[in-house]
């Protein structure tokens, strides 16, 4: 089994921008660079996508999705003391 090759964020975003500068084609320039022609294609349309949040890296949340998280964390603990306080609530209830 092949083991899977880790690209930093700055090698990523010096490929897509070598892409975009040069008249080579993507194909050219992913085989010079040593990588897979889908790897460069997929790190461009990020870029075009999300521009500066484009490689957060290793299990980091971009902007927007870190805000998403937090929130549906705190949805989470909300909902969980609510449940705990309905049931205290009928337990104290019965006596």
């Amino acid at each position: 089994m092949r083991k899977r090759r880790k690209y930093s964020k700055e090698f990523k975003e010096q490929a897509v921008a070598r892409l975009s500068t040069s008249n080579e084609s993507m194909k050219d320039i992913a085989f010079k660079l040593g990588i897979n022609a889908d790897n460069l294609r997929r790190w461009k349309s990020e870029v075009a996508l999300k521009s500066k949040d484009a490689f957060p890296g290793n299990g980091k949340l971009s902007g927007t999705d870190a805000e998403i998280a937090n929130l549906k964390k705190r949805l989470r603990d909300a909902e969980m003391e609510r449940d705990i306080l309905k049931k205290a609530v009928v337990i104290f209830s019965k006596h």
